[in-house]
């Protein structure tokens, strides 16, 4: 049973940081590259960032670059997302799920239908 548990989110002000930590399960971690997202009501869930299975490159989207950096550890199948300078736009339920690449496809698909509770990051004065 693939799992995921995305754990790290609070309550932030604005220019500060949060660590954001998924715990995964259920599927053979370090073969997946791995994405991270986020969704606030009412809007669609996008992806963030992401980091590959094989020599951990990284992807960002233009709202966080140089701001958030994913990395993974493969020893306890978790994939991590430093984020700093942290502002009001950054408010978001955040979830982590694997990726599968594809070549037409900027980003890796997402590969599980399954997805975490989320961890709520609320960046508020």
């Amino acid at each position: 049973q693939v799992q995921f548990v995305e754990s790290g989110g609070g309550l932030v002000r604005p220019g500060g940081s949060l660590k954001l930590s998924c715990e995964t399960s259920g599927f053979s971690f370090k073969g997946y590259a791995m994405n991270w997202y986020r969704q606030v009501p009412g809007k669609e869930r996008e992806i963030v960032a992401s980091i590959t299975s094989t020599d951990h490159s990284t992807k960002y989207v233009d709202s966080v670059k140089g701001r958030f950096t994913i990395s993974r550890d493969n020893a306890k199948n978790t994939v991590y997302l430093q984020m700093n300078s942290l502002n009001s736009e950054d408010t978001a339920v955040y979830y982590c799920n694997a990726g599968v690449p594809h070549p037409d496809m900027e980003y890796p698909l997402t590969a599980f239908p399954s997805w975490g509770q989320g961890t709520l990051v609320n960046v508020s004065s």
